[in-house]
């Protein structure tokens, strides 16, 4: 099979994958009925959505395993500890287990949340290796089906358990535990590096897969309308989110039919040429290592690629960049994630029923906002008019600042428009972060780096969402129930002033790189 076909099995494999693994992201879908089954305050439902981000401050684990371990085990060990996390869980609802303490439970959380991050990195480790020339492209398209994960959830558990909301929240644990293993054993045998030759043509592949990606996304958001979505069938919307879902292998399949009939497959020795190196072309079969320093170009498959530095985590840490970067993120995507994780209380509180529509809403957006960069990449990078990306994280934060101000309005329309403003924000600014880590830290450590760089989450949604949810209580009943637009009104302002700090922080980071990154556009 040639290696072109290969990459696009691969990157169809990847896409499965990302599409089921933002296990976490349906959380908030059925929170609320989690908290009543569990007799549990505001502040323990926090805690228990902390855990499951608290298992990215073990992302690195991943990381070194992705180093040693071969790929296909990273993501077996990824789906297993889901299926324990998320299973153990469902198992106690259905008194298949006696008892279960709340830090058992908060454990179990932990490892839900870690299993993402072993998923996660075997599919940015396979897209940058077998996409070296389009590494940006691949990322931002595979990772922008992240943004559909909750809506997929949501499909199947309208379709098995449309009602009572208790069924329900039984029915997300029990698909949040078994679909990623499903998807890691089919995808196992796709999800691999391959042997790549010189460069090929692609073109075609990606403006296929833009315009795949577009409709599905496009379907997705207007399947979570009210409107649309009472038009059909629920068993009708997971059909065909089924459908394309599985369209893009149909690019592979075309890929193999043209070239059968060109009989242009490739040789692998006539194609084991690396240019590595600006200077000095590297011998068939040969691969060298080459000593990156800062600002340097290097020729990969034909195409220049800049990277500021190749470094490990202990120079990175002691980094100023390093560090607002890391602060960007968590006011920026890290906040995001927060009000997503409150989305349900907050519904509540305004006497807003239909959270699985609002969940639906900016798990949607979300998706463009992780395509959206992915596409502008493809179609300008070499443009005078492309901001770097730090000063695109600096544009991307503004909207969302005032998006959580705009929350301080009582209506159910602005709850909507904020929903979807900081679903696409938070989205893209965790799309641009992968591309970030690599250009300003290197690819050489990037498993180990970018899991260093999110374990901002935790550390963001445990000072954040643990604030929220004592100015919830504090705005309650007494018996852990708050109602009405008081419950969240201080937290709205506090994360919008975050927020906009974040934005400063970026600018700064744009300015200390502006240099690096005129020199990427320029080459």
């Amino acid at each position: 099979m040639s290696p072109s076909i290969l990459q696009w099995l691969s990157l169809v494999g990847i896409i499965w994958l990302q599409s089921i693994n933002g296990t976490n992201s349906d959380f908030s879908a059925y929170s609320s009925q989690l908290k009543h089954l569990l007799s549990i305050s505001q502040v323990q439902l926090n805690n228990l959505a902390f855990a499951s981000d608290a298992g990215k401050l073990f992302g690195w684990f991943s990381g070194v395993g992705a180093v040693h371990l071969p790929l296909w085990l990273v993501l077996m060990i990824g789906s297993v500890l889901g299926l324990i996390g998320y299973g153990v869980q469902y198992l106690f609802l259905v008194n298949q287990i006696s008892s279960l303490s709340y830090w058992q439970l908060f454990v179990l959380c932990v490892l839900a949340g870690n299993s993402i991050c072993w998923i996660n990195t075997v599919c940015y480790m396979v897209t940058i290796r077998n996409f070296p020339s389009d590494r940006q492209v691949a990322v931002g398209l595979s990772t922008s089906y992240v943004g559909l994960s909750a809506k997929i959830y949501n499909d199947i558990v309208d379709c098995v358990s449309p009602s009572p909301p208790v069924k329900r929240a039984k029915a997300y644990l029990l698909l949040n535990s078994i679909v990623p293993m499903i998807a890691s054993v089919i995808t196992a045998p796709l999800v691999r590096e391959i042997e790549l030759g010189k460069a090929i043509e692609m073109k075609g592949g990606f403006m296929a897969m833009f315009v795949i990606t577009t409709a599905t996304g496009i379907y997705a958001v207007l399947g979570s309308t009210d409107s649309i979505s009472t038009s059909f069938s629920s068993s009708i919307h997971a059909i065909a989110m089924g459908i394309l879902l599985a369209a893009p292998i149909g690019i592979p399949i075309f890929t193999g039919f043209k070239e059968s009939l060109e009989g242009k497959w490739w040789n692998k020795r006539e194609n084991r040429i690396y240019n590595l190196s600006v200077d000095d072309q590297v011998g068939i079969g040969e691969r060298v290592e080459i000593e990156v320093k800062e600002g340097e170009v290097v020729e990969e498959d034909g195409q220049l690629i800049r990277v500021k530095e190749e470094i490990g985590v202990k120079l990175m840490i002691r980094r100023v960049d390093f560090w607002l970067y890391f602060f960007v993120y968590m006011f920026g995507a890290t906040l995001g994630l927060v009000f997503l994780n409150n989305l349900g209380q907050i519904a509540e509180s305004r006497g807003y029923s239909k959270t699985s529509s609002l969940v639906s809403l900016s798990s949607s957006f979300g998706f463009f906002g992780r395509l959206i960069p992915s596409i502008l990449n493809y179609f300008f990078s070499k443009s005078r008019y492309m901001v770097s990306r730090p000063a695109s994280l600096a544009i991307l934060m503004v909207p969302m600042a005032g998006a959580f101000f705009l929350l301080l309005n009582r209506t159910n329309l602005s709850l909507y428009i904020s929903t979807a403003v900081i679903g696409v924000c938070a989205s893209a600014i965790t799309s641009i972060a992968v591309s970030t880590t690599s250009e300003l830290f290197g690819t050489k450590n990037f498993s180990v780096n970018h899991n260093i760089l999110v374990a901002n989450i935790p550390i963001g949604s445990f000072l954040f969402g643990y604030l929220a949810a004592l100015l919830y209580q504090r705005e309650g009943d007494g018996q852990g129930r708050c109602m009405g637009t008081e419950c969240y009104r201080k937290s709205f302002i506090i994360w919008g002033s975050v927020c906009t700090v974040g934005t400063i922080l970026a600018f700064l980071l744009h300015v200390r790189t502006r240099k690096f990154y005129s020199q990427m556009i320029a080459s």
